[in-house]
């Protein structure tokens, strides 16, 4: 077997060089794009859920209680029953859920009509967003 040292001619030289340049140039555009998406908050647009903690009671008097246990990452706790929506502030706020006609000592919270009533109860974020926590029916009743 015969090792050859020829030069190669011009016209070879030169294509291996080119072909690296190119893909070095690739690469860099490639990795600034990567790092700029990142940078300018491209990669901090996923949404996270919120997080909250919350109790719904059915209480003997015919009502029921909704709490708020944990407060996650939440800033708010929306409560929605028979069509009407109410809000708690803070870890440790109660909201009734009761039949006025029934209850006429009763000042605040969701006033609904008796019978099966879905409560639903959704963890709103410092930034908007929304998860439902937790959803029950509760049976509002005749305290007598």
């Amino acid at each position: 077997m015969e090792i050859s040292f020829e030069i190669p001619d011009k016209d070879e030289r030169g294509v291996s060089p080119v072909i690296g340049v190119i893909l070095m140039v690739a690469i860099t555009v490639i990795l600034a794009a990567v790092i700029a998406s990142f940078v300018l908050g491209f990669g901090d647009s996923v949404s996270e859920n919120v997080q909250a903690g919350a109790d719904i009671s059915e209480n003997d008097d015919g009502t029921a209680t909704v709490t708020w246990i944990s407060e996650g990452n939440a800033a708010e706790l929306n409560v929605t029953a028979d069509g009407q929506s109410e809000t708690i502030s803070g870890v440790g706020d109660t909201l009734q859920i009761y039949n006025s006609s029934d209850h006429p000592d009763y000042t605040s919270g969701l006033d609904v009509s008796n019978g099966s009533v879905q409560v639903t109860v959704v963890a709103v974020g410092s930034g908007g967003s929304e998860t439902v926590v937790t959803q029950e029916t509760v049976e509002i009743e005749d305290a007598s």
